[in-house]
């Protein structure tokens, strides 16, 4: 990954919640506030001025949501990453900021702590997308691969209405090996990826699915007898 420190611009109506959120971004390592705008008119004139990485977007703006802003950002073309930070709690608005491509949605108020850790977060999916653009997508795995570090920066970086808890280790090892996969998984396949007996593998797939992290995906072999296989949830 560059460098540079990922250059943040803060959009927030509120002056002081603008302000409080700036002074927090300069204090995570690798990250440089550099600017905050308090209306969409205003984002969008620091956006072509300062070219930010990443904006924290708050959707109550006086003049234009921040959902609608975003969309516009999209449609324009703007190479610039969002994390929604908002007081919304209702489905509808997190489905819309997620159909406009946000990376993250943040539910106010929140902690430094909470802010520190989805920007560390953020910054280690950004990382990793660089160093592929430098070497280049091979195939499907690499593709795959991208994708499941990105659930993975949301899921543990996350502290969004949805966000879940985190996992024992070894449990999140078994989540890691079927995110990464790009197909499914069984008890065996993910015993021999991870380095754990097949019963166990099979207890932490089984606990995953009842967690809703996984979904169970039957495959029929020659036998015609089902095969309990693993996928994300939301690839079933």
């Amino acid at each position: 990954m560059s460098s540079l420190a990922i250059r943040v611009l803060v959009v927030d109506d509120d002056f002081r919640v603008a302000r409080l959120h700036a002074a927090q971004v300069a204090r995570i390592p690798g990250y440089e506030c550099v600017g905050e705008a308090h209306t969409a008119a205003e984002a969008r004139a620091a956006i072509a001025r300062e070219r930010p990485d990443l904006l924290l977007l708050d959707v109550y703006l006086p003049d234009e949501d921040g959902i609608s802003l975003l969309t516009s950002l999209r449609e324009a073309g703007e190479d610039v990453d969002v994390v929604i930070i908002t007081a919304a709690r209702d489905v509808a608005t997190v489905r819309a900021a997620m159909r406009g491509g946000a990376v993250y949605y943040l539910v106010k108020p929140f902690g430094f702590g909470q802010l520190a850790e989805q920007l560390g977060a953020y910054r280690r999916w950004r990382a990793d997308a660089e160093s592929r653009s430098a070497t280049g997508i091979t195939g499907q795995t690499d593709v795959d691969a991208l994708f499941a570090s990105q659930r993975a920066a949301a899921a543990w970086g996350g502290t969004g209405p949805t966000a879940p808890r985190r996992l024992p280790p070894t449990m999140q090892k078994v989540l890691d090996a079927v995110l990464a996969a790009g197909h499914p998984l069984g008890a065996q396949d993910v015993s021999d990826l991870v380095g754990i007996s097949r019963p166990t593998s099979q207890r932490y797939l089984s606990e995953l699915e009842r967690k809703g992290r996984l979904a169970l995906h039957l495959e029929y072999g020659a036998t015609g007898r089902p095969v309990n296989t693993y996928v994300p949830r939301g690839r079933d």
